[in-house]
């Protein structure tokens, strides 16, 4: 059973909306349904700046991840960030967050992007100890505001 990495397609929509649910769920959020339909769209579009990637084992979707391109004043490239990542419980351990982390690497290499970065909240000891293992974390503390 090997792990295929690809873009989404339309065919994968109910089964990406059930995992990008479940990801909410798991951070304790809620994103509006014209929202989830908005972000699909958007990596359905090759013109976007936002991109995604499900991880596929056995015909199923085990995993996604969005990740999209911005401006920065440190560099004339574009940063990338990997915004979201999420693999259904039942099939971590298989090498699938891994394997989405490196190619949305490699995309953005690909792209002329000069830096792929991502966060995740403290308490998420399994994602920390795979991200510990792809590069040490940044001193940098993220604070946010909703508005």
């Amino acid at each position: 059973m090997t792990v295929i990495v690809r873009e989404p397609e339309e065919a994968d929509h109910r089964q990406w909306q059930d995992l990008f649910s479940n990801y909410q769920r798991f951070y304790r959020g809620h994103i509006p349904p014209e929202t989830v339909d908005f972000t699909w769209q958007r990596i359905q579009d090759p013109a976007s700046d936002m991109g995604g990637l499900v991880a596929e084992l056995d015909g199923q979707l085990i995993g996604l991840t969005h990740f999209l391109y911005h401006d920065s004043t440190w560099n004339s490239k574009k940063s990338c960030y990997l915004e979201d990542l999420f693999v259904d419980k039942q099939a971590r351990g298989c090498g699938a967050a891994r394997l989405l982390i490196e190619q949305v690497e490699h995309i953005a290499r690909e792209s002329g992007a000069f830096r792929l970065y991502w966060h995740t909240q403290e308490y998420n000891g399994a994602a920390r100890s795979l991200y510990d293992s792809i590069m040490p974390p940044s001193s940098f503390m993220v604070y946010r505001k909703n508005l």
